[in-house]
């Protein structure tokens, strides 16, 4: 290199430095800011969490409660809706080719 372009050189080298710096630092503050950000974000999908499975805990409870206080009775309900059904369709059958 000559001295000429090394004399031009030296000089903008000096003054890309500090610009560097400058803008490394603006790009950590950015990055500080994004991740500030999507921890938050993640805190508040955390509380939503929590608030549905304690729902869905009560839910539970709920069910296992029914299930176990009267589990022979909601069995023998359901047959005996089933077993009404039955006879509303055998009822309605013989009803209508009388009404022909």
């Amino acid at each position: 290199m000559n001295p000429a372009t090394l004399g031009v050189l030296i000089p903008i080298i000096a003054l890309l430095i500090p610009l560097v710096a400058i803008w490394t630092r603006h790009q950590r503050k950015i990055a500080e800011i994004n991740i500030r950000a999507a921890s938050e974000n993640s805190a508040e999908r955390a509380a939503q969490y929590v608030g549905q499975i304690k729902e869905l805990e009560e839910r539970v409870r709920v069910l296992e409660r029914i299930v176990t206080d009267r589990g022979y009775d909601v069995a023998t309900q359901i047959e005996a809706l089933r077993d009404q059904r039955r006879v509303d369709e055998l009822l309605t059958d013989r009803r209508e080719p009388a009404a022909s």
